[in-house]
């Protein structure tokens, strides 16, 4: 029987580690087949605060490992299979562990952004394949990038990166846009920003570690073409990784886990949720690394007896 147990090991997972087991708590950390989460595929890291001269992604995930082993925290590998969150104790069905029962669950396992799959797609993330303008945009001032999307997320993101980039060029593969109107109107009256629209992306194309340009396919004429630019982001969406809890626990329509305002709690008294899990609008490894310091806080509150009973109603 374990105390409290943490999926996921990204920044709100390690930063939950890090306050439970400064609490005396004893957490235990499963960690699936990625470690450290999406900021293990960024190379530098210039928006996270404390590190003047930036820092790699993959170093920062490592330090937050280190600094919650060095209060206790215990690591596990697997993969959740099963839930059973009816009552407490829970218990999961963990690969490659067994079954692992707890008495409180922070859930932190993220969100992925979703992909193209296209050749030369994933061989260039972090070298000019970006799912992200806030995190990556700054490296790309004075240079020609591709936002690959339709939707509000693409609008934005193309408005964002013209602080930085000269010219930013919307791919999508229909002629009729997903976001909505004002967002479109904004975005067709930024002269940095052009369109290809009804072009699907076949191929992303580099030299020397270097993405030059997107090869796409024009779906009026049938004929290829070859976008030239020096980086590409993807903006066709995140999908939440809460496949393995089976409806256990309230979400909304796109996978997303609902939490009470103001805090980290589900709909089931002594489970949590934190991190990009629950939060469909920053997903920022800052904002990440603050609901996990919640989560922690609000699970340490829990174990001591203190939110039984002010729970509130049940999240739908």
């Amino acid at each position: 029987m374990e105390k409290v147990v943490i999926l996921g090991t990204g920044p709100a997972g390690l930063t939950a580690a890090i306050y439970l087991a400064r609490a005396n708590m004893n957490p235990v950390v499963i960690e699936g087949d990625q470690p450290g989460g999406q900021l293990t595929l960024t190379t530098e890291v210039e928006n996270f605060p404390g590190f003047a001269d930036g820092i790699l992604g993959p170093e920062l995930m490592d330090s937050m490992r280190k600094q919650a082993e060095r209060f206790g925290a215990t690591f596990k590998r697997g993969w959740v299979t099963g839930v059973d969150l009816t009552n407490p104790p829970f218990s999961l069905e963990v690969s490659g562990i067994g079954k692992v029962e707890t008495e409180a669950l922070i859930i932190s396992t993220g969100a992925a952004a979703k992909l193209l799959n296209i050749p030369g797609e994933k061989e260039n993330i972090g070298t000019g394949v970006s799912t992200c303008a806030t995190c990556d945009g700054f490296f790309f001032r004075g240079k020609k990038v591709i936002i690959v999307g339709g939707g509000d997320s693409a609008m934005e993101e193309a408005n964002f990166l013209t602080k930085f980039a000269k010219e930013v060029v919307i791919v999508h593969r229909r002629n009729d846009l997903r976001a909505s109107k004002i967002m479109q109107e904004r975005t067709r009256e930024n002269s940095k920003i052009s369109w290809m629209l009804n072009r699907t992306p076949l191929e992303v194309l580099s030299a020397e570690g270097v993405v030059t340009g997107l090869k796409v396919v024009n779906n009026e004429t049938g004929n290829e073409e070859i976008i030239e630019t020096n980086g590409i982001f993807v903006a066709i969406g995140h999908t939440p990784n809460t496949g393995f809890l089976q409806n256990a626990i309230s979400t909304d329509a796109q996978g997303y886990i609902l939490v009470e305002p103001g805090t980290t709690k589900t709909n089931i008294p002594g489970v949590f949720a934190c991190g990009d899990v629950q939060d469909r609008m920053y997903r920022q490894a800052i904002t990440a690394a603050g609901t996990g310091c919640m989560a922690a806080l609000d699970a340490e509150k829990y174990l001591e007896g203190e939110f039984v009973l002010d729970w509130g109603q049940t999240l739908s």
